[in-house]
């Protein structure tokens, strides 16, 4: 099982994708967290990175492709994996099927968490994560509406397209997204 989960900064992506992995066996590639443990430990790429993720911006597509290659080269991911805040634009999402390709792997499935606007900013908002500000949740959302969303309508003429409620309660979801996977 390979999947990509998208959705808006608060939308339940880390929640899903931890609980689709515990449920699948598979592991869990999370590019936030690996942007702030890349940042925190000065490893170039985090280093190239930083400026972007302090103003709230999305990192350029050449580094997060980077960081997405380099991943994939662990071994952990053989088994299956969930890619979570990657990819961001449609670029992105093309360049992750070239890779794939590479790689001699397919895309199972891109699942979409539907929240509301309102429901991004309140959930962002609530977390404790250091770059979690008004000002910055409020940029993701932006950011989010002017370049992700024409990822879905990549996902869904290749009909990898799968979309979920994400205002539900995170059980009802999860069960939603097994369900329609199969």
């Amino acid at each position: 099982m390979r999947l990509v989960i998208l959705g808006g900064s608060g939308s339940g992506k880390s929640t899903q994708a931890q609980s689709l992995c515990t449920h699948f066996d598979i592991c869990l590639i999370s590019t936030g967290e690996v942007l702030r443990e890349a940042v925190a430990s000065s490893l170039k790429l985090g280093c190239l990175a930083m400026p972007y993720i302090k103003l709230g911006e999305l990192v350029p597509d050449e580094l997060m492709i980077e960081f997405v290659r380099v991943r994939f080269k662990n071994i952990d991911v053989e088994r299956g994996w969930i890619l979570e805040g990657y990819p961001r634009t449609a670029f992105q999402a093309e360049e992750l099927d070239f890779l794939l390709d590479e790689l001699r792997q397919k895309l199972s499935f891109a699942v979409y968490l539907q929240v509301s606007e309102a429901v991004m900013v309140s959930r962002s908002l609530g977390r404790s994560l250091p770059d979690d500000h008004p000002e910055i949740v409020q940029r993701r959302v932006e950011l989010f509406y002017d370049r992700t969303i024409p990822i879905l309508e990549y996902y869904d003429r290749r009909r990898r397209l799968i979309t979920v409620n994400g205002d539900q309660p995170p059980n009802k979801v999860l069960e939603d997204i097994i369900s329609l996977i199969g």
